[in-house]
């Protein structure tokens, strides 16, 4: 798949803010951005899914998924060029959305540190930036 990333050393805290910036393949059926431990233990998983005009949400623990949030404000084209944020706190994720919606996802692993990242399918990246 086009645009796949990982990044094994983030050091991400509560208080950090992600910027991403990446342009939709025009044919993508969904992408996803990981945030964990590692692979195997992800606090956050944010996947745009096109083909279902849904944003699904998860956490995965010992390479188990948990239950699903799923929420229907999809506001990503595919062909476009994105900028949105994850900003992580104490207690959960918060994404703000191009359109200014914002997404929140609790943080269930209660991860003080984030180290692993990563990114699959159809967004192509153009800059990702730590603050």
């Amino acid at each position: 798949m086009e645009g796949d990333i990982e990044i094994l050393n983030l050091d991400m805290k509560p208080g950090n803010i992600l910027k991403v910036k990446g342009k939709i393949l025009a044919d993508a059926p969904d992408f996803s951005i990981n945030l964990g431990y590692n692979s195997r233990d992800l606090a956050f998983h944010f996947s745009p899914r096109f083909n279902e005009s849904v944003i699904v949400c998860n956490s995965k623990c010992s390479d188990r998924w948990q239950t699903e949030h799923r929420d229907h404000h999809l506001s990503f084209c595919r062909g476009s060029t994105v900028k949105f944020f994850i900003e992580m706190l104490s207690d959960k994720f918060r994404v703000k959305l191009p359109d200014g919606h914002e997404v929140c996802f609790p943080n269930r692993h209660g991860y003080c540190k984030i180290n692993y990242i990563s990114i699959h399918g159809g967004l192509k990246m153009i800059s990702l930036k730590l603050t």
